[in-house]
């Protein structure tokens, strides 16, 4: 926002807007919701009524804006209106199926002057500005004047604020692990550094070493190794070539805490159930989706027209990000690393997350998990139906949603989709973890879970190629995959280890994953989860045969992530090919570097530990952004995720997303118009804003979180 004067004009700026100053009345501007624009001092007022649920169900506009791809534009209007509430202004679309070009949401008060710019992606002479005000409960009033739409203007130029030249990880470094941190520099020589207390003693000192232009940034860097310095400190900091570094502490078990946060968000993202403030302070809420209007599920819940005759109750489980759709193969993951988690690492078992289930004797990282598990099992086709035994790809909304938007206000239809291949086999994999893990606590929960899991498995052996298509995006993401034998070999490996049966380890050594070297630039994820495989394999005790070799495979997968960090002067065990960031990012680095943890777990090798030690400074700030892409961790962190109820950018009465939420992190391909609009032609990791709308670069979901809470489960393990 750039507040007062409007900018210099330019001789071929055009306005779109008709009577933006209300001179001759209020045509052509429209209200609906029932509101009627009243012109009080110049400017056009509405009563905006209460009880509404969206944005849009209450909003103030003009129609038949002329856009053009590729032109810049000036959106400018002055705004009031009581004290606290949120105008979404908006440039649009104003037919079917209304799609947003352009969006703010400033928090408004006394009459203020607001102007942005943006360039337009589509070409169109049915655009509108509007201004939404829906989704208060109580009444209010709204003004607005001199609203202004300019083409032909100078395109904006995004710079971000990306602080200090020298880069470290703003939480901490372990007093035993290794220490690196990245300088920016026009020098292509050796500088002097030094290592500084809080109270600005220099305790170390050293040259930098010059590596030339990251790829991965195109800036000119050295790196900074203070490993020596193996001291417990608060607030150090690292000056080089005149700037200082953002304060940072060397401190055992410096992850502890994060161990925990990392996995309470699971909690917050229930549905089903109430979320209680005085478990989560600042973020409780009603039950979201339980058949309390003007929610319309998820107790009976129907298939989508034509896919099938019934309505399955698929209440519960985790919303799968910001939105209110609940995915199998993207439970499923997160699903496995948070059992993984609780497998692999024994002081996961210890963790209190203060669930409501606490106390009852059941780890709580169980707990949490099964919250996700039984509404996995329960989107499982019923005996007796089509397609029995398959699964169902997903649930969510018939439509996409505005932001904010709570899930107990959430309005929508919601709509089962078609049965998948791919989610059946996650429910096989995760289902047959939990027989053996759920076994000494709940012994009938097990029993049913591996009775689900079998017969998964058989269903999709005998429907090997039902795919999700790409095109079903709709009210909730496609998670399309056509490629499934990574998920064949996932689930027939997690039923070999929890039943220890041939036919299920002959399966195991039939599939061509067994012998693929599938640690490639992303280890694993919902679409690829060989990896998951072999990772269980190596280090859950087994007889099958060629073990060994399994193991084999997963630390050499290690050591071509080390020989990708060692190269990469921010210390990144990823490089994606032509440097192009995949989406969730952060989550892919996350994830690889559990592989090189499962070579540390096997080997015992000082060098796997160092290298995840080094990957994790990425995460809290090492990077070209100076950025923590952890909520509350680092001077400066992300902490405006996408999302419709952690959504503090957008309503002030909201919170920011709790502390451990993992931000997507760079995405070369900018999929969201916020994106588009200030990161065009953006190079790797400057692919990235902190923007709520940002969707495609700054989302969070449960998938990217159970990657850091399995990473630094294992971190806090070892240190």
């Amino acid at each position: 926002m750039i507040a007062g004067a409007a900018a210099p004009a330019y001789a071929e700026e055009v306005e779109q807007v008709v009577n933006g100053g209300f001179d001759n009345g209020a045509d052509p501007f429209w209200a609906n919701g029932g509101m009627t624009i009243e012109l009080t001092d110049g400017r056009a007022c509405v009563n905006v009524p209460g009880g509404t649920t969206n944005r849009w169900d209450a909003a103030v506009g003009q129609n038949d804006i002329d856009l053009v791809a590729g032109e810049t534009y000036r959106f400018a209007f002055d705004a009031s209106g009581d004290a606290g509430h949120v105008v979404r202004a908006i440039t649009g679309l104003s037919v079917s199926p209304y799609d947003t070009y352009f969006e703010q949401s400033p928090v408004l008060g006394d009459l203020t002057h607001y102007e942005y710019t943006f360039t337009a992606s589509t070409s169109t002479a049915q655009g509108q500005v509007a201004f939404q005000v829906g989704g208060s409960p109580d009444p209010w009033r709204f003004c607005v004047d001199n609203v202004s739409l300019v083409g032909g203007v100078p395109p904006e130029v995004y710079e971000p604020d990306t602080g200090p030249r020298v880069r470290v990880n703003q939480v901490a470094y372990l007093p035993d692990g290794s220490k690196g941190a990245t300088l920016v520099t026009a020098s292509t020589t050796a500088l002097p550094w030094e290592l500084r207390t809080s109270a600005g003693t220099v305790v170390k000192r050293g040259v930098t070493k010059p590596r030339g232009v990251d790829v991965s940034s195109g800036q000119n860097v050295h790196t900074i190794d203070f490993g020596g310095y193996r001291h417990k400190a608060a607030g150090l900091t690292l000056t080089a070539d005149g700037e200082t570094s953002r304060p940072f502490d060397i401190k055992p078990g410096a992850y502890d805490q994060l161990r925990t946060d990392a996995l309470e968000l699971y909690y917050t993202q229930r549905s089903g159930i109430e979320i209680r403030d005085d478990l989560r302070p600042g973020y409780g809420r009603p039950a979201g989706h339980v058949d309390v209007a003007p929610n319309q599920g998820d107790g009976a819940v129907p298939c989508q027209p034509g896919v099938c005759d019934y309505t399955l109750d698929v209440r519960g489980g985790w919303y799968d990000a910001g939105d209110h759709g609940k995915y199998v193969v993207n439970g499923g993951i997160s699903v496995w690393e948070l059992l993984s988690e609780y497998e692999h690492n024994k002081g996961s078992r210890k963790v209190n997350l203060t669930i409501p289930e606490s106390g009852n004797r059941v780890p709580d990282i169980l707990d949490e998990a099964r919250w996700e598990l039984e509404f996995l099992l329960s989107m499982q086709v019923p005996a007796g139906k089509p397609n029995a035994g398959l699964v169902h790809h997903k649930i969510h909304d018939q439509a996409w949603t505005g932001l904010p938007l709570l899930p107990h206000l959430d309005p929508q239809p919601r709509e089962l989709h078609p049965v998948s291949t791919a989610a059946t086999l996650n429910v096989a994999a995760t289902a047959a973890q939990a027989a053996r893990l759920y076994k000494p606590f709940d012994a009938a929960f097990a029993a049913r879970a591996l009775a689900a899991a079998r017969t998964a498995y058989d269903a999709a052996k005998a429907n090997p190629a039902r795919y999700a298509p790409a095109s079903d995006g709709t009210g909730g993401g496609p998670y399309n995959d056509d490629k499934v034998s990574d998920e064949f070999y996932w689930a027939a490996a997690e039923l070999y280890l929890t039943t220890g049966e041939k036919k299920y380890a002959a399966d195991v050594l039939a599939s061509p994953e067994h012998t693929a070297d599938v640690f490639g630039p992303v280890a694993f994820d919902w679409a690829v989860t060989a990896a998951a495989a072999k990772l269980d394999l190596a280090l859950t005790p087994n007889r099958l045969p060629g073990l060994a070799a399994v193991k084999a495979q997963v630390v050499k997968g290690a050591e071509e992530y080390l020989a990708i960090q060692r190269q990469h002067p921010y210390g990144v065990g990823y490089a994606p090919a032509n440097n192009v960031w995949d989406w969730g990012s952060s989550s892919v680095i996350a994830n690889n570097l559990v592989v090189i943890a499962a070579a540390h777990r096997l080997t015992g090798g000082d060098r796997y530990r160092d290298g995840l030690l080094t990957g994790l400074d990425y995460l809290f700030g090492r990077n070209a952004l100076n950025i923590s892409y952890v909520t509350g961790y680092g001077e400066v962190n992300a902490k405006n995720q996408h999302s419709r109820w952690y959504a503090a950018q957008l309503d002030p009465s909201l919170p920011h997303p709790p502390a451990g939420t993992l931000a997507g992190g760079p995405n070369s391909s900018i999929q969201d118009p916020v994106a588009q609009n200030l990161l065009k032609g953006c190079t790797g990791q400057f692919c990235y804003i902190d923007d709520i709308q940002s969707w495609s670069t700054n989302e969070l979901t449960i998938n990217w979180n159970a990657a850091l809470a399995h990473l630094i489960g294992y971190v806090a393990e070892t240190s």
